[in-house]
């Protein structure tokens, strides 16, 4: 039978939507389940805040009755308004190798875009970068990691089949940290942490971070204002952030550099990998499922590095060694043989420079698609 595609209407297809992945991914060994409480939260316009300002639609495809894809369209105003484009996403997009299920979903969300005056498609992509983006496309036999997407190898050349075309490429990056950094960070860490305009903040509970947080995010809004797909997060989204991951960080692995007057001026944030906790957990908390994912937590022999910024005044200056040395010193303690980065667009040219100088591997590389619609 062909294809139907249906707008997700109620609770039960809401249900639907979000299980689907786990019957799709059910033989692929490295699929990343979400943690459904997370994604309750995530799909639910009176906690997620990002709703306030989008026009959004969840379509399911069915063959024979059962559910077989599923698609998530976004317009962002805000974000259209602020760089005067007619942009529409989609995101959340899974399906099982069936070309036609593909198709009608991305079809639905043009015609949708269309209705609503768009001139262009792009994804994977979310409410904002903080989201998942891209598909993957090297790197499927790679560990994979929170706040990434997970998918397999046929869904970008469904996309691409679909007349989509590359928008923007990210890039993941894998550092070994047995030997260490190269000597000379050694030096121009004691170096900056001599410099009395820097301070370096660490900390050793939840309780001691929490009052850094909103500073830390109104610098994520000066900082990434330049970064495709980017928009300053208002009130209402950094609480829903902080919520979504501040139950998840290790304050150990969290490093701030304040200036001279307390205002935070950088910051890093690592998590310990916990991938194989989540797997083992099938993505639910309870009744036992938070127990996996401490334990995969404190196992673990992989830092990810979850997100991170300079001000611009002050890049160049080695404020990322001030922060990095004493993260990896800390990781070294615990056992910890490698980093991974968080994405880094192929415009970062900076970014990618660094890790090219510390011999980082390229380990996953991640594509947003785009297709003009009018």
């Amino acid at each position: 039978m062909s294809i139907t595609v249906k707008e997700v209407a109620g609770k039960k297809e809401l249900r639907a939507f979000i299980y689907l992945p786990a019957r799709i991914h059910a033989h692929h060994e490295n699929w990343l389940p979400p943690i459904y409480m997370d994604e309750w939260d995530f799909l639910n316009p009176r906690k997620n805040k990002s709703y306030a300002h989008s026009d959004t639609v969840l379509y399911l495809a069915y063959r024979d009755g059962q559910p077989v894809g599923r698609i998530m369209g976004i317009i962002n105003k805000k974000y259209n308004s602020l760089h005067q484009e007619n942009t529409a996403r989609f995101t959340h997009f899974d399906c099982f190798e069936d070309e036609e299920a593909a198709f009608a979903l991305l079809d639905s969300i043009e015609q949708w875009g269309k209705q609503k005056g768009m001139e262009e498609i792009i994804g994977p992509f979310g409410f904002s970068e903080k989201d998942p983006q891209g598909f993957m496309i090297k790197g499927f036999d790679e560990l994979p990691v929170i706040a990434t997407s997970c998918n397999l190898p046929y869904m970008p050349m469904f996309t691409e089949k679909k007349g989509y075309g590359k928008k923007m490429d990210c890039f993941d990056f894998l550092i070994g940290l047995k030997e260490g950094l190269p000597a000379h960070y050694a030096r121009i860490y004691e170096r900056i942490k001599r410099n009395t305009r820097f301070q370096l903040l660490e900390f050793e509970s939840r309780k001691e971070l929490r009052p850094y947080i909103v500073p830390v995010f109104e610098l994520v809004n000066e900082a990434y204002k330049d970064i495709f797909g980017f928009q300053p997060l208002d009130d209402g989204e950094i609480k829903f952030i902080v919520d979504r991951y501040l139950p998840l960080l290790n304050p150990r692995y969290v490093k701030i550099v304040a200036d001279e007057t307390g205002k935070v001026i950088a910051f890093f944030i690592g998590v310990p990998n916990m991938t194989k906790g989540i797997q083992r957990a099938k993505g639910k908390l309870f009744p036992f499922g938070f127990l996996h994912i401490i334990a995969s937590a404190k196992r673990t022999r992989q830092l990810d590095l979850l997100l991170g910024a300079i001000d611009g005044r002050y890049r160049g200056m080695g404020l990322d060694i001030l922060m990095a040395w004493p993260m990896i010193l800390c990781a070294q303690q615990a056992g910890i043989q490698t980093l991974e980065t968080h994405l880094v667009s192929e415009d970062n040219k900076p970014m990618l420079a660094e890790y090219q100088r510390i011999n980082a591997r390229m380990h996953k590389q991640f594509r947003i698609y785009g297709k003009r619609i009018n």
